[in-house]
Order: structure tokens, then C-alpha cells, then sequence
């Protein structure tokens, strides 16, 4: 058998050994510790989430650029995967935080009912930063 073809055979099996199992692994999308804290990855990806609204009170120039929308997404994904873990006194704040992020990450959302959103998600969102332990 030649040299490039033994090569081939082998290469696969040498390769395998070096690969972690997918499916043992835990991944999220914008990194962290799988042994974070549920408090500490929503209060993170909301914050993340900030550093793309304009400020409090200025909901109504909001651009919901793919980038915001993008942002919102992903605090909906945390929220649905870390929320229930949070703390019992947020349960409503962590439903509202869910509905709001339906509707604020699509584009196809009217801007008033964006602006609507935005607000109610604000506040559902700074009762959980509030209210999860430091």
C-alpha cells in the first residue's frame, strides 16, 4: 500500500481521538461558564442587551436595526433557558420579559408597537436585574 493512502486511512481515526464530544458539551452563544449562576446570565445578556437602546425615556428613537433585534433574540433565548431557575419573585418579570422579546425581535413589529414593548421589557427587565441576588 503506498505511503498517501495509508495516510488517508489513518488520518480520520487520529483525528476523531482529538474531538470533544459534541454532545457532552456545553455551549452557548455568546460564551460563559456552564456553572454560572441563572442570575448572573440574564442579568448579563440584558445588560449586553443595553449597551444597543438609547436611554431610558427615549424609547420613541429607537432604531430597531438587525443589531437590536439580534440582541433582544438573545436575551429571549437566555431568559427561556435560565429563567426559571431565577428566583420565585420574579416569575412575572421573567413572563414578561419573554412575551415583550417575542414581539421586539422581529422586524416585521410596527415601530409603535416596538416603543410599547421596549417599555413594558425595560421594566420587566430591571425587576430581575433588582432582583437577582449580586
Amino acid at each position: 500500500m503506498n505511503r498517501s493512502a495509508m495516510v488517508a486511512l489513518i488520518l480520520p481515526l487520529l483525528l476523531a481521538g482529538c474531538q470533544e464530544d459534541a454532545s457532552s458539551a456545553r455551549k452557548y452563544s455568546t460564551g460563559g461558564d456552564p456553572a454560572d449562576s441563572p442570575c448572573a446570565r440574564v442579568v448579563s445578556i440584558i445588560g449586553y442587551a443595553d449597551l444597543l437602546l438609547e436611554p431610558k425615556g427615549e424609547e420613541e428613537r429607537q432604531d430597531f436595526e438587525d443589531a437590536v433585534l439580534g440582541r433582544i433574540a438573545e436575551v429571549r433565548g437566555t431568559t427561556q433557558e435560565f429563567g426559571d431557575r431565577l428566583p420565585g419573585a420574579l416569575r412575572d418579570a421573567v413572563g414578561a420579559v419573554e412575551t415583550t422579546t417575542e414581539g421586539l425581535s422581529r422586524s416585521d413589529v410596527p415601530h409603535e408597537r416596538q416603543v410599547e414593548l421596549l417599555r413594558r421589557y425595560r421594566a420587566a427587565a430591571d425587576r430581575i436585574v433588582a432582583g437577582c441576588p449580586g
